[in-house]
């Protein structure tokens, strides 16, 4: 029990990190022809369309916006961390309801705080979007993002985000 407890544990880390750096590779933005990673920095997403954001004040104030929201991550591992020591001090206790209950709220936290801080993540991309649509309306050149198949595209509702476990 206590091996598929934490066989379980570090999958759910791996495919997580996994998720994430696929995501964070992948995103293109295409300006002039030429093509740039829109989060080329781990630590400040959306960092590659700075310098052209940056010109259009509406626009400026909404990746500011975005990279702030998406800075938050402490309470995310707070929870994270809260849900690991549950599940590690589930292999101290003895008995047999409570090594139960720490076992079924660990795994509950962790799965939780994943979903939660991917439904924040996704809420918060409305921002860049729309910062991206801002600066298009009132500047050149115009900035479009290339989606997975290669297709060149406005961003209208969101940009492409897929999964792959």
């Amino acid at each position: 029990m206590k091996k598929l407890i934490i066989l379980l544990f570090l999958s759910i880390t791996f495919v997580q990190r996994n998720a994430l750096a696929n995501e964070a590779c992948s995103r293109i933005a295409i300006i002039n022809q030429q093509e740039f990673l829109v989060d080329p920095n781990l630590n400040r997403k959306g960092e590659g369309l700075r310098f052209y954001l940056a010109r259009d004040e509406k626009a400026k104030e909404l990746l500011e916006k975005y990279q702030n929201t998406s800075d938050q991550r402490l309470r995310s591992a707070i929870i994270g961390t809260s849900g690991a020591l549950m599940l590690l001090g589930s292999t101290f206790v003895s008995g047999g309801n409570n090594k139960q209950a720490l076992v079924i709220g660990g795994i509950s936290t962790i799965f939780i705080n994943f979903l939660v801080s991917k439904t924040i993540d996704n809420n918060n991309e409305k921002y860049l979007i729309e910062a991206v649509h801002e600066y298009n309306k009132r500047r050149e050149p115009k900035i479009y993002f290339k989606s997975k198949d290669g297709e060149v595209t406005e961003p209208k509702m969101y940009l492409e985000k897929t999964w792959s476990f």
